[in-house]
Parts: C-alpha cells; structure tokens; sequence
C-alpha cells in the first residue's frame, strides 16, 4: 500500500506548485487504479489548511473548491483512509514514563 502526504496532495491540487504536473499524474494514477492507496486523516486536514490559507497561496484556493478536491479524492474504491485507533490515546506511556519529554523550548 502506498501512503500519500499532504505534500503530494498539494502539489497535485495547487496547479502553481513547482511538481503539480508529476504530483497530479502521481494522485491520478493511485485513485483510478487497483492497487489499494492511502491518505492518512491528518493529511486531509493540513492540505484543506495550507491551500485555503491566504498567507500561504496568492489567492488560496476557495474551501468549497479543496472540500470538493477532498470529495473526489474519497471516492476512490481503492483509497483507504488512515486514523488513530479508539485506543491510541490509552496506549501512550503512563506519565512516570515520560520523564524524558519535554515542552518544545524548554
């Protein structure tokens, strides 16, 4: 399975990314083939974020018209979409276990 990030997302939505053209025959090629292809969720959300964001992209992209590119993209048959299992939050080391982790700039 082949997973995809938001980079590859954007550059194959936004045509004045600097690898739309690969970018678009990459995404294409996944979603209209059989292979089974992945986009993780969080994925989703930063390309809906970055393409829409005005101080990003001169003009952003329209939400109506990413939430549509989102759409597409999920209708896919052979797309899987990647989450957190409902227990992922309860797996994470008990906090005498996180000693070691710290806040970033500290």
């Amino acid at each position: 399975m082949i997973a995809v990030d938001s980079n590859l997302l954007i550059y194959a939505h936004r045509e004045d990314a600097p690898w739309h053209d690969a970018a678009y025959a990459r995404i294409v090629e996944l979603a209209e083939g059989p292979a089974v292809w992945a986009i993780p969720w969080p994925c989703i959300q930063e390309f809906l974020s970055i393409v829409t964001h005005h101080r990003i992209y001169n003009p952003p992209t329209p939400l109506e018209k990413a939430i549509d590119q989102v759409g597409a993209w999920l209708e896919s048959p052979s797309l899987v979409l990647l989450s957190e299992s409902e227990d992922y939050w309860l797996a994470l080391p008990p906090p005498s276990d996180r000693t070691h982790i710290r806040p970033a700039g500290t």
